[in-house]
């Protein structure tokens, strides 16, 4: 929880019997009303929309800073080494048994925020880029993007000259050969961050499963 009084200590309780009572390995909570300001809403609601894409984020759950984590959570997240630590990340690559509890959020009692543009924005890419390699296949499906546009393009010059051999031709062919070269390029390119990324996943140490509980039989 933050340390601002935005989180009502009385609802802590709340929380932890809501996770006991569901069952769950964590609870976020979710606000009827945000006290924060605009800025800080507007960053947040587009943090939550990538979150969505890159992290395979329930659209219906809000990662709010408020929640419950059981010991088994914690210790799975605990598990991770590496040095860009995201903690939403972690907890949606070891369970997907979330609840959410509605909480009242409260204004800012004193001082203000030390989330800094800057710290939003290194939060923000430590999320884009240590948990999802989607960034990396945006490469191959831009070129695909591309060289589909190109191969249209390159069917309408021959169409148009077939139809009409006195129209000039030269710019359009080479617009197409352009965009067919530089798609397959990019498609070259999403192929190799393909080979990276999942390097870089096992190098991030993303399990495969969980382990739950271990019963040994005697």
């Amino acid at each position: 929880m933050d340390d601002d009084f935005q989180n009502p200590p009385e609802e802590v309780s709340r929380l932890i019997e809501h996770a006991r009572g569901g069952g769950y390995d964590v609870v976020y909570t979710r606000y009827a009303l945000k006290r924060h300001h605009w800025g800080r809403n507007v960053a947040s609601r587009l943090n939550d929309r990538v979150a969505t894409i890159m992290l395979d984020k329930p659209r219906d759950l809000y990662l709010s800073s408020f929640k419950c984590l059981t010991q088994f959570t914690v210790q799975e997240i605990l598990k991770y080494r590496g040095p860009y630590p995201y903690i939403d990340g972690l907890v949606l690559r070891c369970t997907r048994n979330i609840g959410t509890l509605a909480a009242d959020h409260a204004e800012r009692r004193v001082g203000r925020s030390g989330y800094t543009l800057r710290k939003l924005v290194a939060l923000g890419l430590n999320m884009f880029v240590n948990f999802s390699i989607a960034p990396l296949r945006l490469s191959a499906l831009l070129g695909v993007a591309a060289s589909g546009i190109g191969v249209i393009l390159g069917i309408d010059v021959v169409v148009e000259r077939l139809l009409r051999p006195g129209v000039p031709v030269g710019w359009a062919s080479i617009l197409v050969a352009v965009l067919v070269f530089a798609g397959v390029q990019l498609i070259m390119l999403g192929l190799i961050g393909e080979y990276l990324g999942r390097l870089f996943l096992t190098e991030n140490q993303t399990p495969q499963f969980v382990v739950r509980e271990v019963v040994e039989k005697l």
